[in-house]
């Protein structure tokens, strides 16, 4: 009998704790509420099935109990039990895998009209890459990433030439407009992830991986790595704002593109070796 009662307070204690639990997720700030209402559904269900499986426990426990003269029936074999059993399981896990199989189709579709976005993981930061006046993104090689070119873009590409890069910054989005996150790594497996999205992805080296989704709500959303990465995983955070399209363009306006930031290391060598030439006179003459 004690353990019937501490059966009850048990499933009554752990319902009440789910509904007046103070930690619920973060306020969603896209088009991914289906991930939510998924997550709800699995609540729903796998919560009716605990408190259903506990309450029987509860209820053998007590109707079954030990009792003098009282002997147990031996039936090794029920073929309307098993038939019952297996057509509500059956139900059971459709209902779980239904709800989310429609939202991973909607997850992998990308609407035409999406813009692409590039980011890029690397211990411990987060870079953006995002399309110039063109439209397109700049084909990158690995192969071709230096401390000049931290992306990998193709200098021959011309796709590439007015991308607006963002090297370890905050990342801006516009709200109420489709993107296709573009994302790759160049060391060790990163996984991007802001909560307020709810979507993520791994980012694997050698591969380009995607996610795709609509910012619903303007706000200042933190950046996580959600795999761990190395030593400095903890420190691995970034900023994303997602603002009205008037704010977007004009910050877009701000930032520079890869042939702007390719003049730029261009006029500082030129100028670092119209330098060098005086002194290195001066110090001939000197030496004379």
């Amino acid at each position: 009998m004690v353990t019937a009662i501490i059966l009850i307070i048990l499933i009554t204690a752990s319902v009440a704790f789910h509904f007046l639990s103070p930690w619920w997720w973060t306020p969603i700030a896209s088009n991914w509420v289906g991930m939510d209402n998924t997550i709800i559904i699995t609540f729903w269900i796998t919560g009716a099935v605990n408190i259903a499986i506990v309450l029987f426990m509860a209820y053998c426990i007590i109707r079954y109990r030990h009792k003098e003269g009282r002997k147990a029936a031996y039936e090794p074999e029920s073929a309307k039990l098993e038939w019952a059993l297996t057509i509500v399981t059956t139900i059971g896990v459709v209902a779980l895998l239904a709800p989310g199989l429609v939202v991973w189709h909607d997850f992998i579709e990308v609407p035409e009209e999406a813009t692409e976005v590039e980011v890029m993981g690397q211990q411990w930061q987060w870079s953006f890459r995002y399309p110039g006046e063109d439209g397109l993104l700049g084909t990158t090689d690995a192969r071709l990433i230096t401390p000049e070119n931290p992306f990998g873009i193709n200098p021959e590409d011309p796709n590439g030439q007015d991308d607006v890069l963002v090297e370890a910054d905050d990342m801006h989005l516009p709200t109420g407009a489709p993107l296709k996150f573009l994302m790759r790594s160049i060391d060790v497996l990163h996984n991007f992830y802001v909560p307020e999205f709810r979507a993520k992805m791994d980012m694997v080296p050698g591969m380009v991986t995607y996610i795709w989704l609509t910012p619903t709500r303007d706000g200042t959303y933190d950046i996580i790595c959600a795999e761990l990465c190395g030593v400095g995983h903890h420190i691995m955070r970034g900023v994303v704002v997602v603002e009205g399209p008037d704010e977007f363009q004009k910050w877009m306006g701000e930032q520079s593109t890869f042939a702007q930031t390719q003049a730029k290391l261009s006029t500082g060598k030129r100028s670092y070796s119209s330098l060098s030439a005086p002194d290195a006179a001066t110090g001939s003459a000197e030496a004379r």
